[in-house]
């Protein structure tokens, strides 16, 4: 039997393959990433406020934590759910004592930290597009594509809770009627991908901004007291439930058939 031939168009793609280490944006993407926000609400609100570490210590270790799997991402030649998804939670997790740092202890208040955030956001997009010709969020090929990736998501998901801090606190809205605004506007995000031209890129990153308050309000509402509108489960507790379901989210995603929650 003759070997069949490999263009080099299938060579180029098998090598692409490879060095894609994103997971597909699908309806799975989207529930793990709640998970993982929300996770990280209580998670980084358990540090900081219920060990009594403080923010600034807090988001040190943290982003200490983050860059450790950072490290083992980048140094990774394929897509491992798992490593991805500790990654993800990890940018929640320093995203959230970052934004407390910034918002109660330099007193920047949500506003002007909200503000400097979206700044940052899209002077990072922006420097990824000139530098990489592209802001793809479903085939990361470079590894220097792949760290403005993860410097986006990181400053999303500290913008995100500076949002939802906002929302819960500052608005006179509540963690359940901050939780339906954002909702709403998630809402609004999913319509205009599937019915409009918006730029889905924009769309995707919107979403990915969105989905954090969307979590991190969820997440106060289990944690805070039931004076202030809480369940009153505890950071600990709250963290425990909540990385519990996310593992077993992250076993299903290794083991999915193709297509599932696309």
């Amino acid at each position: 039997m003759e070997p069949v031939p490999i263009s080099a168009t299938s060579l180029e793609s098998g090598a692409n393959e490879l060095l894609n280490k994103v997971p597909q944006v699908t309806l799975l993407f989207w529930i793990m990433k709640i998970y993982a926000t929300t996770l990280g609400e209580t998670a980084g609100d358990l540090v900081a406020q219920t060990l009594k570490v403080g923010y600034a210590v807090s988001s040190l270790i943290l982003i200490g934590i983050f860059l450790v799997a950072l490290t083992a991402q980048l140094a990774g030649r394929k897509f491992h759910p798992s490593l991805y998804w500790t990654v993800i939670l990890a940018t929640s997790t320093a995203g959230t004592t970052i934004s407390d740092y910034m918002d109660r202890t330099l007193k920047l208040g949500y506003a002007a930290g909200s503000l400097i955030l979206v700044s940052t956001l899209a002077i990072v997009l922006v420097v990824w597009r000139l530098t990489e010709g592209t802001l793809s969020v479903d085939h990361i090929g470079t590894k220097r594509a792949e760290v403005f990736y993860w410097v986006a998501i990181l400053v999303s998901n500290t913008l995100g809770t500076a949002l939802g801090d906002y929302l819960a606190d500052s608005s006179g809205l509540g963690f359940l009627g901050g939780a339906a605004l954002v909702g709403s506007l998630i809402g609004l995000t999913v319509l205009a991908h599937f019915f409009t031209r918006v730029n889905k890129i924009l769309l995707f990153w919107a979403a990915f901004v969105l989905t954090r308050p969307f979590g991190a309000t969820f997440g106060d509402l289990m944690t805070k007291p039931v004076a202030r509108g809480g369940l009153n489960f505890g950071t600990a507790g709250s963290s425990a439930v909540l990385a519990t379901i996310l593992v077993a989210l992250v076993i299903y995603a290794q083991r999915r058939p193709k297509g599932a929650f696309a």
